[in-house]
């Protein structure tokens, strides 16, 4: 066994040192004792260092034991320490994958959302031009409100456009054209509210074309129908005019009359005065 352990001299080599130095000695003086007692002498040194070396031996042995425990207790730890590090390392790495899972996740959700959102809004807007179309539809077959001659009422779209044609047919001259339309529109819708303006459009025709008998019945219907129409003052005057055409002068005059009495703060009722004065 060497004599240098962990660079110090191991205390074996160093007792056996002492021991070989108290020999020495012993023999030196070998000659003050007789031969047995320099054998007792002998062993008793003999025994003293074989039980040194023995004590030596023994506490190099349980140093030994115990270097080599704290090396395998050193190991162990070290190879638990590693074990613990590589599982840290994996628990780390599967969270990095469950982060970045769920960023993908989050990011598809917030694709899907903005998808979804697109889709209502594309949707909402589909709704607004189904129920616009839908309402389009509807108001061609639906009444609705007019104004005529100041008189407001409910009208079927058919019923606007068949007086609007009329009337623009009257406006551009073609009074044949008016007759034909009105009467049309009369005979359709007996109880439109275009009725009145009708008639009146529709004497006023018939006066252009000279029909004035026709004329004078169809305005006599209005101011039956309809007496506080704003129209009614000029039917009435329009009877008068057409009974001037017929060379009827005393049913002209009785018309003027009662264009004065019925409407006095009328314009007809005002014309009326200065034709009534001319037929006197």
């Amino acid at each position: 066994m060497s004599g240098i352990l962990n660079g110090r001299v191991r205390p074996c080599s160093m007792r056996l040192a002492m021991v070989a130095a108290c020999l020495w000695i012993g023999v030196a003086h070998a000659g003050l004792f007789d031969d047995d007692e320099a054998r007792k002498a002998i062993l008793d040194l003999r025994q003293r260092i074989d039980a040194s070396r023995q004590s030596s031996d023994s506490g190099l042995q349980r140093l030994q034991d115990s270097q080599n425990d704290l090396v395998r207790r050193n190991t162990e730890e070290n190879t638990q320490l590693r074990r613990s590090l590589v599982d840290l390392q994996n628990q780390i790495e599967a969270l990095r994958s469950d982060v970045a899972r769920l960023n993908g996740q989050n990011e598809q959700a917030g694709r899907d959302l903005m998808e979804l959102q697109r889709r209502q809004k594309d949707l909402a807007q589909g709704q607004q031009e189904l129920v616009r179309g839908v309402d389009e539809r509807v108001s061609k077959f639906e009444p609705g409100k007019v104004t005529v001659d100041g008189r407001e009422f409910l009208a079927q779209p058919a019923e606007r456009t068949a007086f609007d044609a009329a009337l623009a047919s009257f406006r551009s001259g073609d009074f044949a054209a008016a007759q034909s339309a009105f009467l049309s529109l009369l005979s359709r819708y007996p109880k439109t509210g275009y009725g009145p303006s009708s008639l009146f459009w529709l004497g006023n025709a018939q006066y252009a074309t000279r029909d004035y008998k026709e004329a004078i019945t169809n305005f006599r219907i209005l101011l039956s129908a309809a007496p506080d129409h704003p129209k009614a003052p000029e039917a009435l005057l329009s009877i008068a005019n057409c009974q001037i055409e017929l060379k009827d002068v005393r049913g002209a005059r009785k018309s003027l009359e009662e264009l004065a009495k019925n409407y006095p703060q009328s314009e007809a009722a005002q014309a009326g005065k200065e034709r009534l004065a001319r037929l006197r």
